[in-house]
């Protein structure tokens, strides 16, 4: 398995510990858990004041999943910000002990072994958002970022099968909220455009390294129609757009705040692609 994932790699160049029960007590082994890891998407992130995070993708898929698992309980460990890289070495939240984000997974797999019933993450955006300023996309800082991503995400997924080898990962492709730059004219266009591009050389090395991992693949940007500029449908307040800039608008807060983050929508959107692999 580990030497599967380094191949893909290459080719694409909390409670941490267990809280004991009184001695008088019975453990409740019925009990399972879902374990989220993950960026500000899997932390439910979005640019409102109250922020409820249980809109997020995690806390929908967590309630759809409580109608057949009662006592299916959530860990979540996403972080905002979070990058592949920082989610191995850590640096971006705190965690107890100082770990990063993997090393409390790990903790927390083994502290709840053979408990933990589904394991999600995403991961990856962030690492090619830097790429993306200005009104414009960087190439050889997209070509570094992906080359270190694939490398990153390898070592996560080697590392969290090491500790889980049974234990069912789901991870998802991302949507492209750089499609938003349609509705500024032509060299918005343009952009989008680009961005089509760049966001399919992502989702397909996230694909190759997640299937390596021998973990299932939630299709959000075919959720998400990333790639449709053909199909035409009205937007509200704009007038005809393609169906992929219409979807980023309608669920996502880019064309409303500039903010890439998934509203409430979007969140039941990536929920519902994900529950489709579970």
């Amino acid at each position: 398995m580990l030497r599967r994932i380094t191949s893909v790699a290459a080719v694409a160049a909390l409670t941490l510990g267990l809280v004991g029960a009184p001695a008088s007590a019975s453990p409740d082994t019925s009990t399972t858990y879902y374990l989220a890891l993950g960026d500000s998407l899997a932390a439910g992130y979005q640019p409102v004041t109250p922020l409820d995070r249980a809109e997020g993708y995690v806390g929908q898929l967590h309630s759809r999943l409580l109608a057949t698992q009662p006592k299916l309980r959530l860990e979540n460990l996403g972080c905002d910000g979070e990058t592949t890289g920082s989610l191995l070495t850590g640096g971006t939240c705190d965690y107890p002990g100082r770990d990063s984000q993997l090393e409390a997974a790990e903790r927390f797999l083994h502290a709840h072994k053979d408990k933990v019933s589904l394991v999600t993450i995403d991961i990856g955006g962030n690492d090619l958002n830097r790429c993306a300023r200005g009104g414009t996309i960087d190439p050889a800082c997209v070509q570094s970022a992906l080359a270190a991503l694939a490398v990153n995400l390898g070592q996560t997924l080697a590392r969290l099968r090491a500790v889980a080898p049974r234990t069912p990962i789901v991870g998802m492709t991302y949507y492209n909220p750089y499609l938003a730059a349609w509705l500024t004219g032509p060299s918005g266009r343009a952009l989008a455009q680009q961005s089509i591009q760049v966001s399919a050389v992502l989702n397909n090395i996230l694909t190759a390294l997640y299937r390596a991992a021998d973990a299932r693949v939630a299709d959000v940007a075919g959720a998400f129609a990333s790639t449709d500029l053909t199909t035409q449908v009205p937007l509200p307040g704009v007038g005809t757009v393609p169906l992929a800039v219409a979807r980023i608008c309608a669920w996502t807060w880019m064309c409303a705040k500039t903010d890439i983050h998934a509203n409430t929508i979007g969140y039941a959107v990536l929920a519902e692609a994900y529950l489709a692999e579970v």
